[in-house]
């Protein structure tokens, strides 16, 4: 068993104010992603919002240099802890967040200008804040994948040696994450 745990930092933006009738589907469905996300295998634990009830916020929210406000002072991002890198790849890109990723151009397409996210190990029991998700992406942004900030394509172990995530334990777990899944037809 690792003494580390799997830290992911998502980081996004609209290509319109978040408020906007075009993002509605995003937000009326982000309650049964973050539920689907928390009941899969590997998750630990995920930062709370400040208007969001019951979930313990991780610091106050900053958003990388990459991050242009377009006047409402939002931008859709996340920091969350896993077991492993085959059960974060298997939430994120193969289960009900995958789906809210599949809604359309939601999103500014900027991903050649900055990573979408990053990952990093840090030691059981530590909770990292906003403050270190943005220093994160941002040294993944500059310096590319290191040991430090990575992706899933460019892999380290917690003891810094590149790694090659198991795409096949990451689709078992990501099917018995969806037979267990109790989602609305509309994420499913």
């Amino acid at each position: 068993m690792s003494e580390h745990w799997l830290a992911l930092y998502t980081f996004a933006q609209f290509r319109t104010r978040a408020h906007d009738p075009v993002n509605d589907e995003f937000f009326s469905s982000e309650a049964a992603i973050w539920a689907a996300m928390e009941r899969a295998d590997g998750f630990i634990a995920r930062a709370g919002y400040e208007d969001e009830a019951g979930t313990e916020i991780w610091g106050e929210q900053v958003f990388p240099k990459y991050w242009t406000d377009n006047g409402d002072g939002f931008a859709p991002s996340t920091i969350s802890l896993w077991q492993d890198l085959e059960s974060a790849l298997a939430a994120v890109y193969r289960g009900a967040h995958a789906e809210i990723m599949r809604l359309g151009p939601l999103f500014e397409s900027n991903t050649a200008e900055y990573p979408p996210y990053v990952l990093w190990w840090v030691p059981k029991e530590h909770q990292p804040d906003w403050d270190e998700a943005v220093e994160r992406l941002e040294l993944l942004g500059d310096d590319g994948p290191t040991a430090d900030a990575f992706t899933f394509k460019a892999a380290f172990s917690p003891s810094r040696k590149p790694v090659t995530v198991d795409t096949d334990r990451s689709r078992a777990i990501a099917e018995h994450n969806r037979l267990r899944a109790d989602l609305p037809k509309s994420v499913q």
